[in-house]
């Protein structure tokens, strides 16, 4: 088996998907807007627990600049801030209620 060039390895659609989506709290981002909707920056803090606010800032610019996260800012004193998933960003909906049927499935088969 050939070995692929750094360009054919950037083309492929899993690996681009996991450039996006990789790290520890990328889908746990994408859970809790999935579930609960727009959220301004504190609220989600509060629901991703043992998450830092330095993390989560830059987990949420990471998936706005690859067009999964969509943040919107008002001109309000004190500044108010809301995240939404995009349109792509709900696509990965099937793919959380998959990872979270995946855990259900292990939970109860190594229950102790």
């Amino acid at each position: 088996m050939a070995k692929k060039t750094i360009e054919e390895y950037l083309r492929c659609p899993f690996h681009l998907a996991m450039s996006i989506l990789e790290g520890k709290w990328k889908f746990a981002i994408l859970y809790v807007l999935s579930a609960q909707g727009t959220l301004r920056f504190k609220e989600l803090e509060r629901a991703i627990p043992d998450i830092s606010t330095r993390m989560l800032t830059k987990e949420l610019k990471h998936l706005e600049q690859k067009g999964v996260v969509f943040r919107k800012a008002y001109a309000t004193v004190p500044p108010k801030v809301e995240y939404s998933l995009t349109q792509i960003g709900q696509s990965t909906a099937p793919v959380i209620a998959s990872i979270s049927k995946w855990g259900e499935d292990y939970l109860a088969a190594y229950k102790a």
